[in-house]
């Protein structure tokens, strides 16, 4: 078995961030969130995977390496034409693919517990497709089953009005006969190539298609609020291990918070997890509130921060409460007074979100 994970796209509801970083690197937990993806596949079992990638894309690879990180082999594949649909990507992934049966996952999901039965249910029940269905509050944002006596009957792609509240997630398995399918199907009304229109082709040619509930947390990182939530779960769950940080004695650390090699904590700051800190942070007379996640070389002076994202470099120190938010790589947040003349200055990117 192989595995295929997308990582192409443009991702323009994550803008401005996803200017000038694949949404695939966004980081979770101070960890790109693909590395979750490839964690789980390797988990399973499988070593060979393929990453559909944009034409021209090289942050990926570099980021990625060849997966022997991971004990895996990775193949990038292209993805020629654009972007055309998730049954376009895997009929593009073809050639990787061959006869074998592989995991088709989706790199911007996030799952609790692993796959493995998954891929033990399609092996064991002799399936031509494993479809992972969850359920969600809108099922109309996504592809949707239409089950009867246990079977799945049909998908619907982002339904006006869901059969049921179960979502197709990110997570599928197929044998060979995929590729029948998705050289079949016809574009849909909005001129892709559906997996959920593959799907229901395999169910209407007879073949055997069965399907796993995900019993635990399963999140698609579609929106800025998707990726806070993201973020809290996987904190959730945060393993503690011995802090390496330089940690001032009139600093206050509760609950689960993990500290990399080289930061500082000092003044009155008071650490509350969970909480993730990266490597060679300086933190000063601040609170760290719960899940929030802060990335490698991050200053943050005299500020409180809750439930948020602080990638790498950024330079936080207004003096202020910040929640729920998303801060790119270098940025800089600092009090309107610190500089002639006094009133807020802003250098606000397309599509940002800003409240004053």
């Amino acid at each position: 078995m192989k595995a295929l994970i997308t990582a192409g796209g443009r991702a323009t509801r994550l803008r401005p961030i996803t200017h000038t970083t694949n949404k695939h690197l966004i980081p979770l937990a101070n960890k790109p969130m693909i590395f979750y993806a490839i964690e789980k596949i390797a988990e399973a079992g499988v070593t060979e995977i393929g990453i559909n990638i944009n034409i021209g894309d090289k942050e990926i690879q570099q980021a990625v390496g060849s997966g022997d990180h991971w004990g895996v082999k990775i193949t990038y594949i292209e993805q020629s034409g654009g972007p055309r649909g998730l049954a376009h990507i895997v009929k593009n992934a073809k050639d990787f693919l061959g006869d074998d049966s592989f995991i088709f996952y989706l790199g911007d999901n996030i799952i609790l517990g692993s796959i493995k039965r998954f891929v033990e249910k399609f092996n064991n029940d002799h399936l031509n497709a494993l479809l992972a269905f969850a359920k969600v509050p809108d099922p109309e944002r996504f592809g949707v089953p239409e089950i009867r006596d246990g079977k799945v009957i049909k998908i619907e792609e982002k339904p006006s009005q869901p059969k049921s509240n179960l979502a197709q997630t990110g997570i599928y398995i197929y044998d060979h006969n995929i590729m029948d399918a998705v050289e079949n199907i016809p574009p849909s009304a909005r001129g892709e190539y559906e997996i959920s229109d593959a799907n229901t082709y395999l169910i209407d040619k007879g073949f055997n298609v069965g399907y796993e509930e995900i019993t635990g947390w399963w999140k698609d990182t579609g929106k800025p609020e998707d990726l806070l939530e993201g973020n809290q779960l996987i904190l959730r769950d945060l393993a503690e291990k011995e802090k390496e940080a330089d940690i001032a004695p009139g600093v206050t650390i509760q609950g689960k918070v993990r500290v990399e090699k080289g930061s500082y904590i000092g003044g009155k700051s008071l650490i509350r997890g969970p909480v993730i800190i990266g490597k060679n942070c300086v933190i000063q007379d601040s609170y760290i509130g719960p899940y929030t996640s802060i990335g490698d070389n991050v200053r943050i002076t005299n500020t409180e921060i809750e439930n948020s994202i602080i990638l790498e470099r950024a330079e936080i120190k207004c003096g202020k409460r910040i929640v729920d938010s998303l801060v790119g790589h270098s940025s800089i947040i600092t009090a309107s007074g610190d500089s002639l003349p006094w009133g807020h200055k802003l250098i606000v990117g397309d599509n940002s979100v800003v409240e004053l």
